[in-house]
């Protein structure tokens, strides 16, 4: 049987969370963060995403509010009985002179999984982000699941990316090719959105091997990696994230 569930967090200024609701294998508990954040960690409480799983998680971020969200573990994309694909849906809003860190640990998809995650963001025009994705293409000596994601975020309503990735079977063909992922098996990046980027731009540059800083037609930055496994990406997304947007 398929699970249905979809979780919340409303973050206030101050450090209020007025709601802190978890759904399913959806468990939020408020954990001890570090001034000026109020903290959130996504603990899973069952195997999931399988096959045919819808799970979503719904995220205010207030005015003036400074939230970090992270994860216990990573997140496992399993088969499961049902024929039709799993979906992930991350929904966010940040409110004026709002600061969220969206800092999950990896998605991987475990072979023979489908999923399909989504992650939209809409920004107040003073907001500030700092948003990690990363993704591990399946485990250790597995072929990857099939994985499609996508990332929308607008910024006072006006869009600032939209970016859609496949892998795996039957994903459009030459996702493994020298031009794309060039045989790794683990890929992310990292979003920083900030006002004072308007400013003072960040410039293009390689940041490593195989990583790239690129700034976006607004005030943010994109770096976007890929590596041999999840420990080279995190240390490689750490260093952006230590340069663009230090705690």
């Amino acid at each position: 049987m398929s699970l249905h569930a979809t979780a919340g967090i409303v973050a206030e200024a101050g450090g209020g969370l007025p709601v802190l609701r978890s759904d399913g294998p959806l468990a939020l508990r408020r954990t001890r963060g570090t001034d000026p954040y109020t903290r959130v960690t996504v603990v899973g409480a069952m195997s999931a995403p399988l096959g045919g799983d819808r799970l979503a998680i719904e995220t205010d971020v207030r005015d003036g509010a400074r939230l970090l969200v992270d994860s216990a573990a990573a997140t496992v994309a399993l088969p499961g009985h049902a024929a039709e694909p799993a979906t992930y849906d991350i929904r966010i809003t940040v409110g004026d002179d709002a600061v969220l860190r969206w800092l999950p640990e990896q998605l991987v998809s475990a072979r023979g999984s489908d999923l399909r995650m989504r992650t939209t963001v809409d920004l107040a025009p003073t907001a500030r982000l700092v948003l990690r994705e990363e993704q591990i293409l399946g485990r250790h000596g597995e072929e990857t699941g099939t994985l499609r994601t996508r990332l929308t975020v607008r910024r006072a309503g006006r869009p600032l990316i939209d970016q859609e990735l496949a892998y795996g079977p039957g994903a459009p063909g030459g996702w493994d090719s020298g031009a794309v992922l060039a045989g790794h098996r683990a890929t992310g990046q990292l979003l920083v959105v900030d006002p004072e980027f308007e400013d003072k731009p960040v410039e293009s540059r390689l940041l490593a091997e195989n990583a790239v800083l690129a700034p976006l037609a607004g005030p943010a930055a994109l770096v976007t990696a890929v590596a041999p496994d999840a420990l080279h990406l995190r240390r490689t997304l750490d260093e952006a994230l230590n340069a663009l947007a230090p705690a």
